[in-house]
């Protein structure tokens, strides 16, 4: 039987990057300005069974999501890689001071300005889930890489070593990232390997092989199932 088709999605300068994997070895990627774009580009070549993206999906109304810590715990020593999502209210407050204060009182902590500023992608993430009939799953790409080392890395994906260590590991796992993949576009090396690492989890889930953080998912007010894949 051929492996399903899936696709890891990673945010980049110019919108999204995906890594779409097919039958064999095929490994091809896509550009896109939205998620929906991508998909659409690389159900180009055959219909996309799961989709894996490295954003937050399904947001707390108060205190904080389980997928997240857990998350932290499973990548150890490179745990400031991974943020606590905020509430919804500070999502979508008006400024970043605002969500600063309603978060503040929700759960205690703040809202960086990164996690502010990534509030229109977790949204269009959130209109796109509900609205399509494809399987779509969260992933943290450094829960991945943990996952496919056995252990957490210790050197930054942004750094020669932990950029050539996190190839290395995709390689292994039949994900080989050289010569020309296709329309990568403007995004850098660390968001292709993030993608790739994102769908690698979107493979092992089609089959049935992912771990999940939680071990059972959470629902919040939106009614979306939330947890953390790899």
């Amino acid at each position: 039987m051929d492996a399903p088709r899936v696709v890891g999605v990673d945010g980049c300068r110019s919108g999204w990057v995906g890594i779409a994997l097919g039958p064999g070895a095929v490994v091809r990627a896509h550009l896109g300005t939205t998620v929906a774009e991508l998909v659409a580009d690389a159900e180009q070549d055959g219909t996309v069974e799961v989709v894996g993206v490295d954003i937050p999906i399904g947001l707390p109304d108060a205190g904080v999501r389980a997928a997240d810590v857990l998350a932290k715990r499973a990548v150890g020593p490179l745990h400031s890689s991974v943020f606590m999502t905020p509430v919804r209210d500070a999502l979508t407050s008006p400024d970043h001071v605002t969500a600063v204060r309603v978060n503040r009182d929700r759960t205690g902590n703040g809202v960086s300005i990164q996690a502010y500023g990534l509030r229109h992608r977790i949204r269009e993430v959130e209109r796109w889930v509900r609205a399509t009939d494809r399987t779509v799953v969260e992933v943290h790409p450094e829960v991945c890489f943990a996952t496919m080392a056995g252990r957490p890395l210790t050197s930054r994906k942004s750094t020669w070593a932990g950029a050539e260590e996190r190839r290395e590991l995709l390689a292994s796992a039949g994900i080989e990232l050289r010569g020309s993949l296709g329309d990568t576009g403007s995004a850098g090396v660390d968001d292709v390997l993030d993608a790739a690492a994102v769908a690698w989890t979107a493979r092992r889930h089609a089959v049935g092989e992912a771990r999940c953080l939680p071990a059972v998912p959470e629902t919040f007010g939106d009614g979306i199932t939330c947890a953390i894949w790899a």
